[in-house]
């Protein structure tokens, strides 16, 4: 498998755990949904953002082995 997809997999699980983790925790606290939200899509923002290097260099080691 190549090394992008894996890194792929990486992000897509951490989006998953943010959204299962925001999701309990509005669910638990309604009154403060909204904030819960809004902090859930910074962490999923970030956990984007996290990944781009890991993708860059993942994609790099790729090109190279072609």
């Amino acid at each position: 498998m190549p090394r992008m997809a894996i890194e792929l997999l990486h992000v897509a699980a951490g989006l998953v755990a943010a959204v299962a983790m925001t999701w309990a925790a509005a669910w638990a606290y309604p009154l403060g949904r909204e904030t819960i939200w809004w902090c859930g899509a910074a962490a999923m923002l970030a956990t984007v953002l996290m990944g781009v290097g890991p993708l860059r260099r993942a994609r790099a080691i790729d090109r190279r082995r072609r």
